[in-house]
């Protein structure tokens, strides 16, 4: 068993106590004692909620497997189950019409649709490579995928493959008719890319000048304006930018020296401590806090062997671009970071109270990102993450609007432990439990002031379906349940109020 500290009543695994001490407490102006205090005072007022609210999931569990032990050969009445849920608790009255005042929400959750990835930050390759996938090469993604082909001597394999290779560059010259149009001819036919006189010309190759249909698509260029290195184009808010390089390798062979497109690609990323990590003791949750401190400030570096070479993975820097009007544009240069923390449920034995519990994990994962988040809230690193000045928790598995509720006045216990402004953590719910799904608008009110979105979670939720009507009978294969009424419903009763949070 591993050293133990004891500390504001606590037995605390010794590495996660140095982890503190030395690694994530400097610079933050909270002390290591002060951290620790406030984690006692924390379980100690809101962990009974906690043990309260599980052992309600239980109770209601039974009272729902008893009911469909007595009405097993009955027929299916959907009134009276309704009446029962309600009776029970189990079914909340739909609120009244309500506004979400959450505030203080980057735009890249606020005003921009793009993709999000989900990634356990346990592995800090996985975690960098999520971050940094910010910005993508367009040809790579082409070349290297099945979106291209491999017929008529397309093959991927091997050395580089000219005929692939120009099918690539063909798609991408399409994709830029597409979203960025010009007046005449085409990107297709593109011979040179130039700012002249503040206007953004593209010469075709017959010698004619075209210029974008919408000019306002043009946001800003790199390198002389005569002879740009790139070209930043913006379209539905997503940027994509021609980058030109005439002695580059494939630069050389393209008309107007392109050598590649890179597109703004997956805005948002969670970094996950819960289901794709398993992380069950101090240990492990060290890994996992450190890793998140090192995105934090910006510092997290990965070495490894790559090709018979030794690579080190790092945050991407920031992007910068001069605008058509000559002044200077900087753009994010990684995805904006989510932390999904562990739910309610688990425990950890890494911190035991004086009465040798286990802490619930999802306090546990709340207390210790947000310390690590401090960095970035408080610190002036080039890596900024939010630059609206929140921190984004994903909170899963909750079973309806009173475990809400318990989140939020943990978020509150937290800000105040640390200073922070009321709301500054904002909370994105999994809609994964047929509770919550039921009671979907009462439990987006309860943190009304904090959501900034929920989303589905196919395989834990048909779970908690199988669970919830165990006793009810035979239970639809889990392969075929995509095909079931309820399935579609659930889906489509959250894609309704994600676009009603959204505005």
């Amino acid at each position: 068993m591993s050293e133990r500290i004891e500390c504001a009543g606590l037995s605390i695994d010794a590495t996660l106590h140095a982890l503190v001490t030395n690694e994530i407490a400097p610079g933050t102006g909270v002390t290591a004692e002060q951290f620790w205090q406030g984690v006692a005072d924390i379980w100690a007022d809101l962990g009974p909620d906690n043990t309260r609210l599980l052992a309600e999931r239980d109770a209601l569990q039974s009272h729902i497997d008893q009911w469909h032990r007595d009405h097993r050969d009955a027929p299916w009445d959907v009134a009276a189950y309704q009446a029962f849920l309600t009776d029970i608790g189990y079914l909340c009255p739909q609120p009244e019409p309500f506004q979400i005042s959450t505030e203080g929400v980057d735009p890249e959750i606020a005003q921009i649709a793009g993709p999000q990835l989900v990634v356990p930050v346990m592995n800090a390759r996985f975690a960098l490579n999520a971050a940094n996938a910010r910005w993508g090469s367009l040809y790579d993604a082409l070349y290297g995928t099945d979106a291209i082909a491999e017929t008529d001597g397309a093959k991927r394999g091997g050395a580089y493959n000219a005929v692939r290779g120009d099918r690539v560059i063909a798609w991408a010259r399409r994709f830029l008719d597409t979203h960025f149009p010009v007046d005449q001819g085409s990107h297709q036919q593109a011979a040179a890319y130039a700012i002249v006189d503040g206007a953004l010309v593209i010469e075709q190759s017959d010698g004619s000048q075209a210029q974008l249909v919408d000019a306002s698509q043009w946001v800003g260029f790199t390198g002389n304006p005569a002879t740009p290195d790139s070209i930043l184009l913006r379209h539905h808010g997503l940027h994509a930018e021609i980058q030109i390089d005439r002695g580059h390798p494939i630069g050389t062979t393209d008309a107007a020296g392109v050598k590649d497109v890179c597109l703004e690609s997956a805005l948002t990323t969670i970094q996950d401590c819960e289901d794709s990590v398993a992380a069950v003791d101090a240990e492990d949750k060290a890994i996992i806090y450190r890793n998140w401190l090192g995105l934090m400030t910006g510092k997290l570096t990965d070495t490894f062997k790559k090709g018979g070479e030794t690579v080190t993975r790092r945050l991407q820097p920031d992007r910068s671009f001069t605008r058509p009007d000559g002044s200077a544009l900087t753009l994010p240069g990684r995805s904006l970071l989510f932390v999904r923390n562990v739910g309610h449920l688990m425990t950890n034995p890494a911190v035991l109270n004086a009465q040798g519990n286990e802490i619930p994990e999802g306090f546990m994962d709340g207390l210790f990102t947000t310390f690590c988040a401090l960095h970035d809230l408080r610190g002036d690193s080039p890596m900024k993450n939010s630059r609206a000045g929140s921190m984004y928790i994903v909170k899963p598995k909750m079973h309806g609007p009173d475990e809400v509720t318990l989140a939020v006045n943990l978020f509150s216990r937290i800000e105040d432990l640390f200073g922070l402004t009321r709301n500054t953590l904002k909370m994105g719910i999994m809609d994964e439990e047929r509770r919550t799904t039921v009671n979907l608008a009462e439990c987006i009110k309860r943190a009304s002031e904090r959501v900034v979105f929920i989303n589905t979670g196919f395989l834990d939720r048909t779970g908690d379906e199988i669970h919830t009507s165990m006793e009810a009978g035979a239970i639809t294969a889990k392969t075929a349940m995509k095909a079931e009424t309820w399935i579609t419903a659930y889906e489509d009763w959250n894609k309704f109020f994600s676009l009603w949070t959204a505005g």
